[in-house]
């Protein structure tokens, strides 16, 4: 009876304390202009930890209590923000460690969330600022096809489709390297917190080492 009591005031402490958490961290990120890089890489981690230790029912409530609590704090357009991507993909990335799935898996839905995730971002923000932020991703993709030409002295002129393809291959590129990133800081940390995730494959496995 006791036990049970416990597990229950821990299902409700829990979710609470760590989307306070988490709110904290992207607030954070979203006013502070220093220590974005590091915060981003911190900020899907506390509601994966929830997912890992109390399930996806507390794990939900958790996200929906973070959301809740983003929108009072920076509004309703602002505070749902969090979900696309980070959110969505820390309830993912939760799910699929608690199941054991192997990182291939974890990965590639991480890739797809955060993908799509970036995208709904920037269409959200384009509306919130009045101004298309799709153009500034692909005038930087074709600075990068330009770049590109220029040192291989092709003679080339960029097509507007080729443009918004690798423009698309960027962000994907991103959330690749993003998607992994959180993969290895979680196989570092959660053990720490008498959590772990599956073990990396051999293929990656070679290239982490922690002393």
């Amino acid at each position: 009876m006791k036990l049970t009591k416990k597990s229950e005031a821990l299902n409700i402490i829990e979710p609470s304390y760590l989307a306070s958490l988490s709110s904290l961290l992207w607030i954070a990120l979203y006013y502070l202009p220093i220590g974005g890089s590091i915060l981003r890489l911190i900020l899907p981690l506390p509601l994966a930890l929830l997912h890992l230790r109390r399930g996806s029912k507390v794990a939900l409530e958790g996200l929906i209590i973070q959301t809740l609590l983003l929108t009072v704090l920076m509004g309703p357009f602002r505070g749902p923000l969090f979900l696309f991507p980070y959110g969505i993909l820390a309830f993912s990335l939760g799910w699929c460690w608690r199941k054991r799935k192997n990182w291939w898996i974890s990965w590639s839905i991480g890739i797809i969330l955060g993908s799509f995730g970036f995208l709904i971002r920037v269409l959200a923000l384009s509306t919130l600022v009045g101004e298309n932020l799709w153009l500034i991703i692909t005038r930087a993709s074709f600075g990068l096809i330009d770049k590109f030409i220029s040192f291989f002295h092709l003679s080339l002129s960029p097509s507007l489709l080729a443009i918004q393809v690798v423009a698309l291959l960027l962000i994907v590129l991103q959330e690749v390297i993003y998607v992994l990133t959180l993969h290895v800081i979680a196989y570092a940390i959660f053990p720490r917190l008498k959590i772990s995730i599956p073990n990396p494959p051999k293929l990656i496995s070679g290239l982490i080492y922690f002393g």
